[in-house]
């Protein structure tokens, strides 16, 4: 029964992305999309300059489109740390992009947005601490024992040039989704998750976007589950 519940939110999550895109509810972000003339023209956009800002030499892109305890989170640290040591260069020598996708966007918002959204139950994250669903976000501004490698955290990374890139298609559908359960109006839920954002999240026009951007400019893929 749980596999068939998943196919089935996994089939209206994509459902949705696609009606989302067939709308134009994709660019409601300013400069979160080219258009096509500027696709066409090679103009510049929020999201290219963006990719611009990818530091290092040596680089990676986490592919997080679950939570899934973090890993996108950790295993951007642990390419910080070790690809120094591996290719011999300093830190700053190394660039990493996570991009957060899917069931994995909550990472990308703050305390506020998760307790009033009710992230938790909705996202099937519990509060480490308490094994309730959690009412805040255990992945940044973290407390002992949320992560078993604290400076693995959102906002440490942030502060180590890290890139977070979070999948506006994704955030489209379930700000709208969540909205409509609350009986409120999903333009207005979007831009407070928008307003929510954690400093250094990017809102990228899709994940999957983002990622051929990153590889594009160099990044090899590393996929967090």
């Amino acid at each position: 029964m749980d596999d068939l519940k998943l196919v089935s939110e996994r089939r209206s999550f994509l459902g949705g992305v696609a009606a989302s895109a067939a709308v134009g509810l994709g660019v409601l972000v300013p400069g979160a999309v080219a258009t096509n003339a500027a696709a066409a023209t090679g103009s510049s956009t929020d999201f290219s300059k963006w990719l611009d800002r990818i530091p290092g030499k040596y680089r990676q892109v986490a592919d997080a489109p679950e939570p899934n305890g973090g890993m996108g989170l950790i295993y951007t640290f642990a390419f910080l740390v070790s690809a120094p040591v591996g290719y011999g260069v300093p830190e700053s020598d190394v660039g990493a992009v996570v991009v957060l996708r899917h069931n994995g966007i909550p990472i990308a918002f703050n305390d506020a947005v998760w307790a009033k959204y009710d992230f938790g139950s909705v996202f099937k994250i519990n509060d480490p601490a308490t094994k309730a669903p959690a009412t805040r976000n255990p992945f940044a501004f973290i407390k002992p024992g949320d992560m078993p490698i604290p400076d693995a955290a959102q906002d440490k990374l942030v502060a180590r040039g890290v890139l977070f890139g979070v999948c506006n298609l994704a955030v489209t559908f379930y700000s709208g989704m969540i909205a409509k359960q609350m009986g409120l109006q999903p333009d207005a839920v979007k831009q407070e998750w928008i307003a929510g954002l954690l400093p250094g999240v990017q809102v990228v026009p899709s994940g999957v976007v983002a990622l051929n951007g990153a590889q594009s400019r160099g990044c090899s893929y590393c996929f967090a589950g």
